[in-house]
């Protein structure tokens, strides 16, 4: 089911994942207009289920997904399918567009598109992403808990990653891939761990039938291996801010690149919230979701006080005050 779109609302939300739903479910129980724009291409849409999210454990995306879409339209809120290209400044509020040439206007946006996972040239580890090539421990983790792990160091976070997956499994490997071996503290702390380091360029994975079992490199050797983790290099959706000014910058942490926000949400362009895995690129379902409602509370904060302005001029208006 998609609802029509109207020529404007209170609040356009772009970004039909938990955080965008969650935003627009607290904005419609707050009596707001508000419209979800979705391009309907989820980043968790590989995985089997969602984990971590209490109530909700183990639920297909997709369901969770279908079941927010349906209470935020049972507040009065829409949720409308398309991709959105441009987002200009429209005097006091904003003009939305899309890819099919629909538009629409808002005084405030909540923008919640989440990012894209970049991944190593590696042939087989976008084929096999959200199965057996994994990225998050508390995510997958428990689902290959004791199994041969395989972690490729491709980023900043390689051995930190390797430690977090030791805790589910004695059996993990470090590949180093086209990094220098980790060297003084951080070997020590692998060796520690009983995580050996295979230095060498990784060619692609092994495979028996639909199954993964092993990591070959490029001199053809396999190392057996059930599962490989691999940190992705995370960016966040946001090519259609670029008529406001708003680009994603370097997170800090260097796992990627972000939309910076204060603690409210609010982004660097007056009227503009931004929630979930667009600012917050380490954030599970759950956190993403309490992002898009504390995002909402403060739109919702910020129209009331415009409104209230609004109300106070026309009541001094009459009295010439």
């Amino acid at each position: 089911m998609t609802d029509e779109l109207r020529d404007e609302y209170d609040v356009v939300v772009v970004g039909g994942g938990a955080a965008g739903l969650n935003g627009a479910l607290v904005l419609a129980r707050s009596r707001r207009s508000v419209v979800v724009l979705d391009a309907g291409a989820p980043r968790n849409a590989p995985a089997a289920g969602v984990h971590g999210l209490l109530a909700r454990e183990g639920m297909p995306p997709g369901e969770l997904v279908e079941r927010g879409r349906a209470e935020v339209r049972s507040y009065g809120g829409s949720v409308v399918e398309g991709e959105v290209t441009t987002a200009t400044r429209d005097g006091d509020g904003f003009t939305v567009g899309l890819a099919d040439g629909r538009t629409t206007r808002a005084r405030r946006l909540q923008v919640t598109t989440g990012l894209v996972d970049e991944l190593p040239d590696v042939p087989g580890l976008r084929e096999r992403w959200g199965r057996d090539v994994l990225h998050c421990p508390y995510c997958h983790g428990w689902e290959v808990r004791d199994q041969a792990i395989g972690v490729l160091a491709c980023g900043p976070m390689a051995v930190h990653q390797a430690l977090l997956f030791r805790q589910l499994s004695a059996d993990v490997t470090l590949f180093a891939h086209t990094q220098p071996a980790p060297a003084g503290e951080q070997a020590e702390q692998l060796a520690a761990l009983g995580i050996p380091v295979v230095t060498g360029e990784v060619a692609g994975l092994e495979l028996a039938g639909d199954r993964l079992v092993g990591v070959r490199l490029a001199d053809g050797t396999v190392v057996e291996r059930r599962a490989v983790a691999v940190q992705s290099r995370m960016v966040a959706r946001t090519g259609f801010l670029t008529g406001l000014g708003l680009t994603p910058v370097p997170h800090p942490s260097g796992m990627g690149e972000y939309l910076a926000a204060d603690a409210a949400g609010r982004s660097d362009v007056p009227g503009v919230w931004v929630a979930g895995n667009v600012t917050d690129l380490a954030a599970q379902v759950g956190a993403a979701a309490a992002g898009g409602a504390a995002a909402a509370a403060q739109v919702n904060h910020d129209l009331v006080l415009e409104d209230t302005r609004r109300a106070v001029a026309a009541a001094r208006e009459p009295l010439g005050v």
